[in-house]
């Protein structure tokens, strides 16, 4: 992102699972659900990225991948984000390290998956713009 200096400094497979019960290989009706949410700390100047993936059928899910992201900040841009006791990080800021997030969890799923049958589902690309909107706004 420019402008904004930060490195990728930890990543979490925070939960993973396959529930072969749930799934059924003659129904091809599947949804992919996903959930995105952020953390921050300031004392050590850092976003969270969290990113979860689950494919369903039937409303049950059958494959899931939660993987988070710790990104540091810069400490002077930090400063920056602070505003009136909150922390505002910028939308596309967030969408950036939730790009990385996503193709984090791609590998991790990808990975996870090697030599099932479970191995040709693979996360789609995702437009993160649509679903990180606006700026995040996180207490101090």
């Amino acid at each position: 992102m420019e402008g904004i200096q930060f490195s990728l400094k930890k990543i979490n497979t925070d939960q993973f699972a396959i529930i072969e019960d749930a799934y059924n290989s003659q129904i091809e009706d599947i949804n992919l659900e996903i959930h995105i949410n952020f953390g921050t700390s300031s004392e050590t100047t850092s976003i969270v990225s969290i990113i979860k993936f689950q494919f369903k059928q039937n409303e049950k899910s059958f494959l899931i991948v939660e993987v988070s992201c710790e990104f540091s900040v810069e400490k002077s841009k930090w400063s920056e984000f602070r505003k009136e006791g909150k922390l505002i990080i910028p939308q596309g800021f967030l969408a950036h390290l939730a790009m990385i997030t996503v193709g984090t969890t791609r590998g991790v799923l990808h990975s996870k998956t090697t030599n099932t049958k479970f191995n040709d589902f693979i996360l789609p690309t995702i437009d993160i713009t649509k679903i990180v909107t606006e700026d995040g706004k996180f207490d101090e």
